[in-house]
């Protein structure tokens, strides 16, 4: 059974700094892209960040470009999301995603997701 294993969320203050974590022991990682999504309270999952199996493509969306940034440890199996100047508005559930296209087959897996909160 494939395992993405998020971790790394909380409480912080508005300005504050967090790094997520999502790990991963049951996929050939490396092959992967990986991706952020988040969902607020009351809305659609989104997009927020992603990055290609060699991590020679990266986007983020818009809304935290300049902000967030992620990275991948392939020797580690873990990718990464730094989110700095956090603001009320990235509150949410943030999920990793693991997806690979085979010529006969697409993969694709969530996290169950960890808790972000952004308050004073």
């Amino acid at each position: 059974q494939v395992q993405l294993v998020e971790s790394g969320g909380g409480l912080v203050q508005p300005g504050g700094s967090l790094r997520l974590s999502c790990a991963t022991s049951t996929l050939t990682f490396s092959i992967y892209a990986m991706s952020w999504y988040r969902q607020p309270p009351g809305k659609e999952r989104e997009l927020v960040a992603s990055m290609s199996n060699a991590g020679e493509i990266i986007n983020y969306s818009d809304s935290v470009k300049g902000r967030f940034a992620i990275s991948r440890d392939n020797a580690k199996n873990t990718v990464y999301l730094q989110m700095n100047s956090l603001k009320p508005e990235d509150t949410a559930v943030y999920y990793c995603r693991a997806q690979y296209i085979s010529q006969i087959r697409r993969y694709d897996y969530w996290g169950q997701g960890t808790q972000v909160t952004v308050s004073s």
